[in-house]
């Protein structure tokens, strides 16, 4: 059903008019979540059905306004962050198809969502469900949502909306404030449209931070004059709204194509979320918001709004792809440096979070150049790399096929990209989840994808992604790599020109034949095929059995490799790991060029973090 809109309240009719965005099945999002089925607050009564057209109508006898206390609580703000998702989710696809600038990759929508939704996941996982279960309160929420967000970024919008929240965040924090009053949530506004343009190395207008500044601006000019919590933030959503029908005059890329910002109206969507809380004229049966422009007028999301028959992004010789990291062991100064070194190499940089943990993001030609400066101001984690398909139109058809390969270290990750895969992080006791491995799928943009999980762990993850894979309209193949070499042998027989199928034989015969080892160290005792081992010994490893144990690594590496060569080869790639001592490899393929004349060895800083070699026999 529609959900009733309110009668008229001074100084909002305008905010009506424009037509309202949140469009959303919020009941789904709040069933088996705990959340009340109960309005935290009211200013109107249930109208009558006959009296639901916005602005114009006249109050019913039985739609009686009542005062609401300008108060924002962390019931509030839990069903703000709630209300704010479920409007996400009903959109997302409306707002993917919004998607041209910077990249018209058509993910912003998705990115908005999944960001949301992962920080929202983790507030509940260490909450409860209504965030009470130990009594925490707006204060510890808010801190607990800021991390989460850092870590839950997906995309350019998503990190710009993590900033956008954040900022909202740290006002609360700073100030201790459990209960927030109307001047300080206009800070709140401030502070989050603040911090979301200072994360950004080379602002743009027509964009996400256009519309937040907006509102924030006309938040603090209602304020001033007097206005109650909700007609500040009626303030807010007519300026954002109107921010963002302007976009077009600011970018040309929306202007050729015909649309609004896609982050502008995640945006528009997250203030009309906080309104209607505030106004307290939300319920968990909301079905219906978000329509139309104001009467008479066009759709005013549609795509077809205007002409899509140009190209629809600024430089289509732009970055081709997107690294995305989360930075530890660092510190501002070597943050600062990395930022410097970043916005040389490419552009739509943004470094944001601190002390202890950084999200970084940007769009670059060499993948392999923006890992290596992130290791060299720290320990990367999470890291994605994401070949950007620059489309020229909203309704391109989609790719014949793509790719998704598993990856344990940024040096894997730049030859996987280099391949016209997308890199997902796997190994280290962690990796995707099967829908993780989906969402992935889903950002190739194909309708059929190969998975090559190069993980044991992530094998599994990826054949239950194959499986559920048909309900999301996709056609998902698995090539079965447990290994990083296996990973690349059949990225290096990958042939976009040959039918979906035929690449998944010659990938997963390619992978077949690569006999892979590794030589690590032992962290805890254990009965192993060769024997007892303990903390420190090091391990020599043949598909995943432990096939020796002793004391020297140089040594273990020539008994794998005599192992896996055993059967004959003529190719041999040694992967080193990030604690690695590079002459480990270097003495290694010394050794074999001596004992092995005949075999090609190829050695490539892998990165990972286990094992410290990893080595391959095709």
């Amino acid at each position: 059903m529609l959900c009733p809109k309110p009668g008229p309240l001074p100084q909002t009719s305008q905010v009506a008019a424009t037509g309202d965005l949140l469009c959303s099945t919020v009941v789904l999002v709040f069933a088996g979540r705990g959340a009340r089925r109960t309005r935290n607050r009211t200013s109107v009564a249930e109208p009558d059905p006959a009296h639901q057209n916005g602005p114009t109508a006249t109050p019913s006898p039985r739609a009686t306004l009542r005062r609401v206390p300008d108060v924002f609580t962390a019931d509030d703000a839990r069903h703000w962050a709630l209300l704010t998702r479920a409007a996400l989710a009903a959109r997302r696809t409306e707002i993917d198809a919004l998607n041209v600038f910077p990249v018209p990759d058509r993910d912003t929508g998705t990115n908005l969502f999944l960001t949301l939704d992962g920080a929202i996941d983790e507030v509940l996982a260490r909450r409860g469900p209504r965030g009470d279960g130990d009594g925490a309160g707006l204060v510890a929420e808010c801190r607990t949502l800021r991390r989460a967000l850092l870590t839950s970024a997906r995309g350019n919008s998503g990190v710009i909306l993590g900033q956008v929240v954040g900022g909202l965040c740290d006002v609360v924090v700073e100030r201790g404030a459990e209960v927030l009053d109307t001047t300080t949530l206009v800070a709140c506004l401030e502070r989050g449209a603040a911090t979301a343009r200072a994360s950004v190395a080379r602002p743009r207008e027509g964009t996400m931070l256009t519309v937040a500044d907006a509102a924030a601006a006309a938040a603090r000019a209602a304020c001033e004059h007097g206005a109650s919590m909700l007609e500040v933030v009626a303030a807010a959503v007519q300026a954002a709204t109107e921010a963002l029908a302007r976009t077009p005059e600011q970018l040309p890329a929306l202007a050729r194509a015909g649309v609004v910002d896609a982050g502008g109206a995640g945006c528009v969507l997250l203030l009309e979320a906080l309104h209607r809380v505030v106004g307290g004229t939300w319920t968990p049966q909301d079905e219906g918001l978000l329509t139309a422009a104001g009467p008479g007028g066009p759709p005013r999301w549609s795509p077809d709004a205007g002409s899509s028959s140009a190209p629809a992004d600024e430089d289509p010789d732009g970055p081709a792809y997107e690294v995305m990291f989360l930075l530890a062991d660092s510190t501002p100064e070597r943050v600062q440096a990395l930022t410097e070194d970043l916005d040389r190499l490419g552009d739509s940089l943004l470094v944001v979070g601190g002390p202890d943990l950084w999200n970084v993001h940007v769009h670059v030609d060499d993948a392999g150049a923006a890992v290596e400066a992130g290791l060299a101001a720290g320990a990367p984690q999470r890291l994605r790399i994401t070949h950007l398909a620059r489309r020229h139109g909203p309704r391109e058809e989609p790719a014949p096929l793509g790719v998704v390969a598993g990856v344990a270290g940024p040096g894997v990750a730049g030859l996987v990209a280099d391949a016209g895969a997308l890199a997902v992080e796997v190994g280290a006791g962690g990796g995707p989840s099967a829908s993780g491995l989906l969402d992935a799928a889903r950002r190739t943009g194909a309708r059929s994808v190969v998975l090559v999980p190069g993980d044991p762990e992530a094998l599994h993850a990826a054949e239950v992604a194959a499986q559920a894979a048909p309900e999301e309209g996709l056609e998902v193949h698995v090539v079965p790599a447990r290994a990083a070499v296996q990973t690349l042998a059949a990225l290096a027989v990958l042939d976009p020109a040959r039918p979906v199928h035929a690449n998944v034989v010659a990938m997963t015969q390619a992978a077949a034949a690569t006999r892979h080892g590794a030589v690590t160290v032992a962290s805890a005792q254990a009965l192993t095929w060769a024997g007892v081992c303990r903390p420190g010994d090091v391990l020599g490893l043949v598909e995943d059995d432990v096939a020796l144990v002793g004391d020297d690594l140089e040594q273990a590496a020539r008994g794998v490799l005599d192992r896996l060569l055993s059967a004959g080869g003529e190719l041999v790639t040694l992967l080193t790991g990030a604690g690695a001592d590079p002459l480990l490899a270097e003495r290694t393929a010394a050794w074999l060029g001596h004992e092995r004349p005949e075999v090609e060895v190829v050695v490539v800083d892998g990165g990972q973090p286990d094992p410290l070699l990893a080595l391959g026999v095709e």
